[in-house]
């Protein structure tokens, strides 16, 4: 990027705004897809206390044509174990590769929240982009507006005030977020009654080491992750909300003292005792969304977009999937001069996945934190009393996979979507438009692999059946050196044409090779052959 002039900067196509798993996953697949990025953060500090514990299997799925899911999985246990305290009795839990055919991680995933963003602040690194720490966004100079550029007030710790053009401008800034009201957009929703402890801890006592152990008690349930940053565990559990104001929703609040975790972890059933706290604090819940996901060139992501409970553990994970979801349509956006149904679809296609995810989280929360007499009733009386089959039902290993399976955010689907077509005639062996695509083994161009293997590189996949036959090569569909890929199936007979979308969803699907159809699709999305590029150079898709 240019060095500022005059006060400002050198334009990019992308402004992100906060450099969490949110904004720099957005950051990365915006690039990914051919757009020139700059990231900001207003914490002097990179690093910051973990909140977020675990990756599914759907977050993974977006992330890999990134080309960083390898180094994610180096830092993450994916064969983790866990061990839940029922009164008096432990039942042990595998969590490791359960049954899931149609994904290549077939398990759940522990990793801290930090390690995830130096992986992903690493790959940016690596591709130019370094997050600017100490750069706060303040609004914008001027009403935004569709199809122009809008600039950026923008205060840095060490040079003060500045402007910076930008195209498209993401808000991945937290629930406190400054570009949700310049949005203008209702933040509806309510607190919880109840507030998270998080803390690392060094504990004295029989724990087995090494292990998620999960305690269920009358009043809620307390984890101890062996994931701590600076000591063993780290615990998190629920309490009654403190009165008055603790922490700014989406911030760490103040200390806990030893005592209250203490009396946390015995109220939970476990008998261990904590020597030592490296850190703890309070942090106060709610479950929200906004009613708005965009205006004009601003949009908002992850918890700036939607706020819940941690239960699930879907909080990283969401904001992920927003990011990757709405990286590759302003990346292809920064290359087409009309864009209005590839923007409008992320609205209408991530509002709605925002809302059935909290109503998942909501119901998860009920049950691991309310007090409501029903909740507390199940945690104290009927659980307990279920530890005795509960072995022989986890053996069944269809159990375990279904909850992994609900974690990774099955029932999202973009049916309704802008983007999503079917063509005439249709494809019905395969998903609806709309749909996630299903991993699967294949033999493609002679080559025994799997479907996610051949989709794991930016860009949209076309998926040709054995005797399908276009007019024109693939390459020549789009403007944007690697945008569009094609792929041909040898072990699928028939005409059929699918496009895969860069995160992994069916776009398109038609049962004849028909171009002029496929065309129209890649219209609403990639850029085409011959069209004015808008704005400056950019580097290409790969």
């Amino acid at each position: 990027m240019a060095p500022s002039r005059g006060g400002v900067t050198a334009h990019s196509d992308v402004l992100v705004v906060g450099a969490g798993p949110t904004g720099l996953s957005a950051a990365l697949a915006a690039m990914a897809h051919g757009a020139s990025v700059r990231i900001i953060d207003r914490r002097t500090q990179q690093f910051r206390p973990s909140r977020a514990m675990m990756l599914h299997a759907r977050a993974l799925e977006c992330l890999r044509p990134l080309g960083v899911t390898a180094h994610l999985l180096d830092r993450a246990d994916t064969a983790p174990e866990a061990r839940l305290h029922l009164g008096t009795r432990e039942v042990r839990v595998r969590l490791g590769h359960v049954d899931l055919p149609d994904t290549a991680f077939p398990h759940l995933t522990l990793m801290r929240q930090a390690d995830v963003e130096d992986v992903l602040r690493a790959a940016l690194q690596a591709r130019g982009v370094h997050v600017e720490w100490g750069v706060e966004f303040r609004g914008v100079s001027s009403a935004p507006a569709e199809g122009r550029m809008v600039e950026a007030e923008l205060n840095s710790a060490e040079r003060g005030p500045e402007a910076h053009q930008a195209r498209f401008i993401a808000g991945c800034d937290g629930q406190p977020s400054t570009v949700r009201g310049l949005i203008g957009s209702a933040w509806r929703g309510a607190p919880y009654p109840v507030e998270a402890i998080l803390a690392d801890v060094e504990l004295s006592g029989d724990l087995e080491p090494g292990l998620l152990h999960v305690a269920v008690g009358a009043s809620g349930l307390a984890f101890l992750f062996a994931l701590g940053e600076g000591a063993t565990w780290r615990m998190l559990a629920t309490r009654p909300a403190s009165p008055g104001p603790t922490a700014e929703f989406g911030q760490l609040g103040p200390s806990v003292p030893c005592e209250v975790l203490g009396k946390l972890l015995a109220d939970s059933g476990l008998p261990e005792t904590i020597d030592e706290v490296r850190w703890s604090a309070q942090v106060p819940l709610q479950h929200r969304v906004a009613s708005r996901f965009r205006h004009g060139p601003l949009f908002i992501a992850g918890d700036a977009a939607h706020a819940h409970s941690p239960a699930g553990g879907q909080g990283m994970n969401n904001g992920i999937l927003d990011a990757v979801n709405l990286g590759w349509k302003l990346g292809f956006a920064s290359h087409r001069e009309d864009s209005s149904e590839l923007l409008a679809s992320y609205e209408a296609e991530r509002r709605p996945a925002a809302r059935e995810v909290l109503a998942l989280t909501h119901l998860l929360f009920f049950g691991e934190a309310s007090p409501h007499p029903v909740a507390r009733l199940a945690r104290s009386r009927i659980l307990p009393h279920t530890a005795a089959i509960l072995p022989a039902l986890l053996r069944q290993k269809r159990i375990p996979a279904s909850a992994v399976r609900l974690l990774a955010q099955p029932f999202v689907r973009y049916r309704r979507s802008p983007i999503s077509r079917d063509g005439t005639p249709s494809a019905p062996r395969w998903p609806h438009p709309g749909d996630r695509l299903p991993d699967q083994p294949v033999i493609a161009d002679g080559h025994a692999t799997r479907l996610h293997e051949l989709t794991a590189e930016p860009g949209v996949h076309i998926l040709l059946e054995r005797d399908a036959a276009l007019d024109v090569p693939v390459s020549q569909l789009s403007g944007l050196d690697g945008a569009v890929h094609s792929h041909r199936l040898s072990s699928h007979p028939g005409r059929a044409v699918v496009a895969v979308r860069p995160d992994g969803y069916v776009g398109f699907r038609c049962g004849a090779a028909d171009v002029d159809q496929l065309r129209d699709w890649l219209r609403l999305v990639a850029p085409m052959p011959g069209a004015p590029m808008p704005g400056a150079p950019m580097p290409g898709a790969r």
